[in-house]
């Protein structure tokens, strides 16, 4: 089975992930990307930008997913 490696960009830790194929990886990486999310709730909604690049065993880049949290001015924590 292909070894996937989940790299979030700003942390020097990657996980390696056995999954049987990309589009399974594809919708591990949506899932992997959620919980880092909100385990990090707070730098994410501080207008972070999270990158997580998913690459092969050869550091081939196979896809890579962006997201931004904008909060409303009109929510006060």
């Amino acid at each position: 089975m292909p070894l996937f490696h989940f790299k979030v960009e700003g942390d020097p830790d990657v996980d390696a992930i056995e999954l049987p194929s990309v589009a399974v990886a594809k919708c591990e990486a949506v899932k992997y990307a959620g919980k880092r999310i909100c385990d990090e709730a707070d730098r994410f909604w501080d207008a972070s930008l999270f990158t997580l690049n998913v690459t092969d065993d050869r550091g081939l880049s196979l896809f890579m997913l962006m997201m931004t949290g904008v909060q409303s001015a009109a929510v006060s924590d």
